[in-house]
């Protein structure tokens, strides 16, 4: 039952979050596509890793910085956003699982592209 509610609150957060970050941060460098990926709070729900992606790859490592920055405003209004007894302590990791996921399709596109050219090469 336990873990039921702390997915529930993790996907509270994220749909928070996400909101949070694009209408009230002004900050320049959370700028372009980025989206938050996934929420781990621990059992407790003090704490809560929160993993962001960017489409821009050399534009994450800023965007985290500016994150860490802003955690505690971002935590203060996700209090106000989410009625829960303790809002927890907002930790940013970067999350490069879309960029490799690009890179594998890309290495997956060229082998296969290698073989549909050997066979066509077969047939002649």
């Amino acid at each position: 039952m336990a873990q039921y509610r702390q997915n529930r609150i993790a996907e509270e957060i994220k749909k928070s979050l996400d909101k949070i970050i694009r209408d009230e941060l002004r900050d320049p460098r959370v700028t372009g596509t980025f989206s938050i990926t996934r929420v781990d709070p621990t059992k407790d729900l003090r704490y809560a890793k929160v993993y962001v992606s960017a489409l821009e790859e050399d534009q994450l490592e800023d965007m985290v910085k500016a994150l860490k920055g802003a955690a505690g405003f971002l935590r203060r209004e996700l209090g106000y956003a989410i009625n829960v007894r303790y809002t927890p302590e907002l930790q940013f990791i970067a999350d490069r699982n879309i960029a490799y996921g690009m890179h594998i399709a890309g290495v997956l596109k060229q082998v296969l592209g290698d073989e549909t050219h050997d066979k066509q090469e077969d047939l002649k």
